[in-house]
């Protein structure tokens, strides 16, 4: 093994105070580190896998970088080259403690930090849930534009959902719409979950007012059966948003450019529409989805949005205005079949 391997496996040991250190601005989600690029801007584009397979690796979804953590010390340090995130990484292992501006880090033990069963958690929780219509959540969706039949198994409501900033912050509890994540077999394997405003009015002023738990990776937030055609995109919101336009298309949505990308194709499914966002996110997982459904014999058909997404522009334009510019972007056999059910 070579240094620089070397130094990225003992930096992967203790990943969570390397995050601490080099990106103080990002906070720990279950087995992640969540910031907003490699010079540690707050945001959630970027993402350290902090324990478990793959632990050290990274990802931002926004410029579809990746790499190991000495990757990540080179662009945080903005260094030339590798040599000089060698000897970085090098002091960083020496120091006994590991400092940010305010707070003292010791190093990550080699005992792997306890693994919550998220997968258990978030079928406890959908259990205990509510349908969407008549609640915050409803309020929510359609003060979004939102006209969609909401009463599916995929859209629930919490009245009182949990949040914590962070370990060392209090508990509270805020409304929430949950979005469940199944398999394809119909399993639930995890829920997103967005804080509301007690009146539904927009997100909770919290700092973080989504997160998802459990198995997302090939799975989905499902609105249908596919029998051959199927839509997929990224957010709830945003899916909803074609819904409303087309209600007899199937569709799933992935919650994250990434987790689109992954997504599992059912069996049958012969053409995938591509509902992407208008960013450089969208366009990695365009880049992926491509590239799997040509070699799964799919063809995909892509849909774009006017502004970042279809749901901003449903909030800004007639639903009709938006309807006439999807439709051009799809097949004449499927373009009247789903616009009513």
């Amino acid at each position: 093994m070579g240094a620089a391997s070397e130094l990225a496996c003992r930096l992967s040991d203790e990943a969570e105070a390397v995050c601490r250190t080099y990106l103080p601005n990002g906070r720990r989600s279950g087995r992640y580190w969540i910031v907003g690029n490699v010079a540690g801007e707050r945001g959630r584009s970027l993402f350290v896998k902090l324990w478990g397979d793959r632990r050290g690796r990274w990802a931002d979804m926004a410029t579809a970088e990746y790499g190991d953590l000495l990757d990540l010390i080179q662009l945080n340090r903005g260094f030339k080259g590798c040599r000089e995130a060698i000897g970085e990484a090098r002091t960083f292992l020496r120091e006994p403690v590991l400092r940010d501006s305010s707070r003292l880090y010791p190093t990550v033990p080699a005992k792997p930090l306890p693994i919550r069963d998220t997968r258990s958690a978030a079928t406890r929780l959908y259990a205990i849930s509510l349908p969407v219509p008549g609640t915050a959540a409803e309020r929510y969706l359609r003060g979004r534009g939102i006209t969609a039949n909401l009463d599916w198994p995929a859209l629930r409501f919490h009245p009182a959902c949990y949040y914590r900033a962070d370990e060392s912050m209090p508990l509270e509890r805020w409304p929430a719409l949950l979005g469940a994540v199944t398999s394809l077999d119909g399993t639930l394997t995890g829920l997103q979950r967005t804080w509301l405003t007690r009146d539904g009015g927009g997100k909770a002023p919290v700092d973080d007012p989504r997160r998802a738990m459990g198995q997302l990776l090939g799975n989905a937030v499902r609105f249908g059966e596919p029998s051959g055609v199927m839509a997929a995109g990224e957010g709830i919101e945003t899916v909803l948003s074609l819904l409303s336009l087309f209600p007899a298309l199937p569709m799933v949505a992935g919650l994250s450019a990434a987790h689109l990308a992954a997504l599992l194709f059912p069996a049958a499914l012969r053409r995938l529409y591509l509902l992407r966002d208008n960013d450089t996110a969208g366009a990695f997982a365009e880049e992926r989805l491509m590239a799997r459904c040509r070699a799964a014999a799919i063809e995909l058909r892509v849909l774009k949005p006017a502004a970042k997404d279809l749901n901003a522009d449903l909030r800004s334009l007639p639903p009709d205005a938006v309807r006439a510019r999807m439709l051009p972007q799809m097949l004449a056999e499927d373009r009247f079949r789903f616009a009513s059910g």
